[in-house]
């Protein structure tokens, strides 16, 4: 299942070339600029194929359907995410880092999705379509276990797999968090981040 879910979503050829690599980042942020300005659900793959400077062909080409081409989109998301995350937990040097550091990265992630209502609406339709729902979850993991590799082994090591399954609950729930937040007005979404960040302060500090 999980396999087919990728597939579906999986580009038709990785871009070898620059001109091919040019032709998929001028798709990407066209598709990018139509979800900013009317929502997913109304962008089509006719006219991203026209406003990128290309027949639909050549969309259809790269990409086999409009979530193969939001899947590639969520994957940039992602590297991005990693590296802004990486940096911040970079600098933990001890435990006393640690409660800082996911208050950081908790604000670092709802102020990019919070200013940019393309990210908003990828990120909702990312929750909506099964087949990239796995990716989601996968990336998730996969945030989680850097902010593992870098914590545990300044812990003890008997609550190392109970404090990874936290971590790994507090990085998915994170998203629900700042979609909640997103819906409300700016006093109350900033008092449900806040609630958060007091909800990871309690959980970490049974480990530190």
């Amino acid at each position: 299942m999980a396999e087919a879910s990728r597939m579906a979503t999986a580009p038709r050829r990785r871009p070898k070339q620059e001109r091919s690599r040019e032709r998929i980042d001028a798709i990407l942020s066209t598709t990018m600029r139509l979800i900013g300005e009317k929502g997913i659900d109304a962008v089509t793959m006719k006219e991203v194929g026209a406003l990128a400077g290309g027949p639909i062909a050549t969309v259809y080409h790269y990409f086999p359907n409009k979530s193969a081409i939001l899947a590639m989109l969520y994957e940039r998301f992602s590297e991005e995410s990693r590296a802004r995350f990486g940096e911040i937990i970079a600098e933990i040097s001890g435990l006393e880092d640690v409660t800082a550091a996911a208050d950081r990265m908790i604000e670092d992630y709802y102020r990019r999705v919070a200013d940019d209502p393309a990210i908003q609406d990828l990120q909702n339709a990312i929750q909506a379509d099964k087949a990239l729902q796995n990716l989601d979850i996968a990336e998730t993991r996969h945030q989680a276990k850097m902010f593992c590799d870098h914590v545990a082994p300044m812990l003890r090591p008997d609550p190392r797999e109970d404090f990874a399954r936290v971590v790994f609950l507090i990085f998915q729930l994170a998203g629900g968090v700042v979609r909640l937040a997103l819906t409300q007005d700016e006093k109350e979404g900033r008092r449900t981040i806040d609630d958060y960040r007091s909800i990871i302060h309690t959980q970490l500090r049974l480990f530190l």
